[in-house]
């Protein structure tokens, strides 16, 4: 526009580190300015700023009414986390106008985010998504507007009693061809707890005997499940995020697995305090039977953010070896990630389910990983705790020791 003498208007984020976008808890400060830029003299009106926060769902179903005609229904919800209002610059009580010299105009803001926010998200069928927006009112011109996307992301310490109990599971099957008993197939297994962290190894404790007629061959894999929930209805859509091939089995043999790793890869925390989007985690070992469906064993998992302590509890002492601390950097993944196998190689084929691999990168910034954000995370820096050991560095006399149970 000829006579338009804004340069330049946008919104600026105050964050302990650089990351684009900042990232923040709920509960925090929000602190930033609209920074206004003028070629020259100018008249505005008012200036106000709008912070938003919702979760968003939407998909279309088609549906067959006879032969020929088909319908397609639609479903969407919206919840609103963060709806704060500020007006930074008001035009004076006579009901004039402000006029501003050329130069840079700097208008400072904070607000308080609510106590309970959901971890930004973006997903297939829905996202939660929060930003700042200015809109800078002029007379006889059109409303300027800046916009600045942050990212929440919520804190799950695993470091709670729920999060480090074990997890376990047994399971067996019958194998049958064309009517004929090939024998049975039985898995059991354990993991030392419920809650991880990306970038840490999941120690895999698992016997797996296999008493049919036919090699059976163990796999385990880690998988995301993301729920959207709109007028009563549910859409899934799973992945795989991580996998794991064991050795052949052969008929008659038992196959133990002492801690076998399956690491996690850079994903998203789980999301479950969300009412219309949740998303959740894992570990399926899952056993091929060559002429019979597959038998599987499902152990829930929570992925959080704050790891697990170096002098945790007694009993995570054993997968403490296999934890790591992490330090988050708010930037794109460097590296794109090798792609784990589909999601119907490692689940039942029963009923019709979609293919679900590892989501297409095409058209969206380099590293960006489609779920829970984790699109501003560059890397993790590991640092291994402490090693655990059961020898005492100051040991009694042999005369003092005690006889010890060694299966206690």
């Amino acid at each position: 526009m000829l006579f338009d003498r804004v340069k330049r208007l946008s919104v600026e984020l105050d964050c302990p580190e650089v990351a684009s976008p900042p990232v923040f808890s709920s509960g925090e400060s929000v602190a930033g300015r609209v920074v206004l830029e003028l070629s020259g003299t100018a008249r505005l009106g008012a200036l106000h700023l709008h912070a938003q926060g919702a979760a968003k769902v939407h998909w279309t179903e088609s549906r067959s009414a006879g032969s020929s005609t088909a319908y397609t229904q639609s479903y969407s919800d919206q919840v609103e986390f963060l709806s704060h209002r500020q007006t930074l610059l008001a035009p004076p009580d006579n009901g004039d106008v402000t006029v501003l010299q050329a130069g840079r105009h700097e208008f400072p803001f904070t607000f308080q985010l609510p106590e309970s926010l959901a971890t930004s998200f973006e997903g297939k069928h829905g996202s939660v998504r929060y930003w700042v927006k200015a809109k800078l009112h002029r007379p006889w011109a059109s409303v300027k507007k800046a916009k600045k996307d942050f990212t929440i992301i919520e804190p799950i310490d695993i470091n709670t009693p729920a999060l480090l109990a074990p997890q376990a599971g047994a399971k067996e099957k019958l194998a049958r061809a064309w009517y004929c008993n090939r024998g049975l197939v039985s898995v059991s297994a354990k993991i030392d707890r419920k809650g991880y962290t990306p970038g840490e190894v999941i120690p895999i404790f698992a016997e797996i005997d296999n008493c049919s007629t036919r090699t059976v061959v163990p796999k385990a894999a880690i998988i995301q499940t993301q729920t959207f929930v709109a007028r009563g209805t549910k859409k899934q859509k799973k992945s795989v995020v991580a996998s794991m091939v064991g050795d052949a089995i052969a008929a008659g043999k038992r196959e133990v697995w002492h801690g076998r790793a399956l690491k996690i890869p850079p994903v998203g925390p789980s999301i479950l305090q969300c009412h219309i989007i949740h998303v959740e985690y894992a570990l399926k070992v899952c056993i091929e039977i060559p002429g019979t469906s597959k038998l599987f064993l499902e152990l829930p998992l929570v992925i959080g953010t704050i790891p697990l302590h170096p002098f945790g509890s007694r009993t995570s002492s054993v997968s403490s070896q296999y934890s790591v601390s992490l330090d988050w950097v708010r930037m794109g993944i460097p590296e794109e990630p090798e792609a784990p196998p589909e999601y119907s190689s490692v689940v039942s084929s029963e009923g019709p389910l979609e293919t679900l691999s590892p989501p297409s990168q095409d058209g969206a910034p380099p590293g960006v990983l489609e779920g829970p954000f984790f699109a501003y995370i560059q890397e993790f820096r590991f640092r291994p705790p402490p090693l655990y050991s059961e020898v005492d560095p100051n040991p009694q006399s042999d005369a003092a020791i005690r006889p010890r149970c060694m299966t206690c």
